[in-house]
């Protein structure tokens, strides 16, 4: 979604092959798959932009383009109208003359001057359509100019196309519009942005990672954790990040750098080899309730930049669904699935045990309604890179009123911060730690994981250190346990956390608990099996009891 490249690094191909047959995959057997691998491909349209010469020519020959490509493979696709696109009669002509059955057509709520002239508001910003989060997205109206704007939208999409759209997608919508869009309109599914911190003004970090989740009515970022207090609405998270290394990028700047499947960028979308990469992750490793990739481009990258990755990727997409390794379906079929499927956010994986760079680095990423936790190995180095807890009750700054700064800031609440609490030179972390008896201590270095699936609600990650002591992480819906087989009775480890920032929200501990707080909002981590210590050599340690730790991330639930 940024225009900014990409830092270079040096890519290794890692190819894996497609087969030639030729299977159909029908959208029913959906429903019949236990963990399916789902891949939306959106493109959203706005009419024009101001950073672009010739922008109205050049973004509608982008959807033209986009049309034909789609058309050519007749697969399903879903294309988002921003407002000034919407009451665009070339726009319309074009999708509902070229547009094939099995597309479909819903809205991208980013704010444009006809949408707010329309609702009967003052437009502040220097262009009619301006990239500025307190003009440009919900979060910079008040509850009455929201819903006005949402009227709008709906009102004219309807008089155009018959209907209300079922999809509505934007960078970020917030609790309150997403629900009376809902709730008014019947909306059945949502996007927004991957995660990521600065860029391009905006900041969404610590969330369900990848896949989707039902929000919070408070908090259109934050997953519910109950069903009277969500959403009902499944928000689908875009752009398709490299699990291993966007994480870092731009770490020591003041924004991130994009690797993602957009296919713009050179060193990622654009790359088959890291196209072949990320489809493996998405598609032939362990995934829990079910794995999910968004494909696509925003038409203000215009279709020179664009053509040679999406001309690429959408034949490796083609193939995929042939060989029903991947259902390829619009939002609104994805979002009708997910509610009928889950009545709750769900226990979802990402897995990546093969490395586009050739460096040895492997992650897995594993979310639910409760939290979300990111293992890295960097060779035999490990570390738990992330760990952040959801609780329905944190209250977005933008619920109320309206935010009046240029960009937007959404969190969850952190128990590991590999991003904000490190440096270049000093990456935080949580490792295992060996102690030796005279009090020394050094950092245990695992073997490379085997990962399994007992259920679709668990996840359990098994490996061996260098000295033959076996690990196992198992985590579930609520909890996560570290337990340790020996037979070397001397052998004493415990969980140590690392950071280079000295702004930290744990504040004490209580027993087996650790008291935090992070923005005024007060959580707890809970050991049930473990003794937490605020120690003078680590910012946080947790030391096991008969070999065992036990986190509950619940905060009192």
């Amino acid at each position: 979604m940024s225009f900014k490249s990409l830092s270079s690094y040096i890519g290794i191909l890692l190819i894996f092959s497609l087969s030639s047959c030729h299977l159909s995959t029908k959208k029913d057997d959906i429903s019949k798959t236990q963990a399916p691998r789902i891949i939306n491909i959106i493109n959203f349209i706005r009419q024009t932009d101001y950073r672009i010469e010739n922008s109205d020519s050049l973004l509608y020959q982008t959807v033209e383009e986009q049309l034909n490509l789609i058309n050519r493979y007749n697969l399903p696709a879903t294309f988002l109208l921003q407002y000034d696109a919407l009451i665009k009669p070339e726009y319309q002509q074009l999708l509902k003359s070229q547009l094939n059955q099995q597309s479909e057509i819903g809205g991208w709520f980013e704010i444009t001057q006809p949408q707010v002239e329309d609702a009967g508001l003052e437009w502040r910003g220097e262009h009619s359509w301006v990239s500025h989060a307190n003009i440009a997205f919900s979060t910079g109206y008040t509850k009455d100019e929201r819903e006005k704007l949402v009227d709008v939208y709906m009102e004219k999409f309807k008089e155009i196309f018959g209907e209300y759209p079922k999809s509505m997608g934007s960078w970020y919508i917030d609790a309150h519009t997403l629900n009376y869009m809902y709730e008014k309109y019947g909306i059945i599914a949502s996007c927004n942005c991957k995660d990521q911190i600065g860029t391009d003004g905006y900041t969404l970090w610590g969330g369900y990672w990848n896949q989707a989740y039902y929000p919070s009515k408070l908090n259109g970022y934050m997953p519910a954790q109950s069903q009277e207090q969500q959403i009902p609405v499944p928000v689908f998270r875009m752009l398709g990040s490299d699990p291993i290394y966007q994480y870092d990028d731009g770490l020591g700047n003041d924004r991130q750098g994009v690797i993602s499947l957009e296919p713009v960028y050179t060193q990622a979308g654009k790359n088959r080899a890291w196209v072949h990469y990320f489809f493996n992750a998405i598609v032939d490793q362990p995934c829990l309730a079910f794995n999910y990739a968004q494909a696509g481009q925003e038409n203000s990258f215009t279709w020179d930049a664009m053509k040679d990755g999406l001309e690429m990727q959408i034949p490796i997409i083609d193939s995929l669904q042939r060989t029903q390794k991947v259902q390829v379906l619009t939002l609104a079929e994805t979002g009708k699935w997910f509610k009928e499927k889950f009545s709750i956010t769900p226990a979802t994986a990402v897995t990546v045990l093969n490395d586009i760079r050739n460096e040895n680095n492997k992650t897995v990423w594993f979310n639910s309604r409760y939290y979300r936790a990111n293992l890295l190995w960097k060779n035999q180095d490990f570390s738990f890179r992330d760990i952040h807890l959801f609780d329905e009750r944190f209250k977005s700054q933008y619920v109320d009123k309206p935010g009046e700064s240029s960009q937007f800031f959404f969190y969850t609440l952190p128990m590991v911060d590999g991003y904000m609490w490190s440096t270049p030179e000093d990456r935080a972390g949580m490792q295992i730690v060996q102690h030796s008896a005279s009090g020394e201590k050094k950092v245990v270095r695992l073997n490379p994981p085997t990962i399994t699936e007992p259920d679709t609600k668990t996840l359990v990650v098994t490996c061996t250190d260098v000295e033959n002591h076996s690990f196992k992480m198992t985590f579930t819906e609520s909890d996560f346990e570290i337990t340790c087989d020996t037979n070397d009775k001397d052998f004493r480890w415990s969980l140590d956390l690392h950071t280079a920032s000295s702004e930290l929200p744990f504040k004490e501990i209580e027993g087996q608990n650790i008291m935090a707080d992070f923005q005024g909002f007060k959580y707890v981590i809970r050991c049930l099996d473990g003794k937490p210590e605020i120690s003078g050599d680590c910012a946080l340690r947790i030391s096991p009891v008969q070999n065992r730790i036990k986190i509950d991330c619940t905060n009192n639930r």
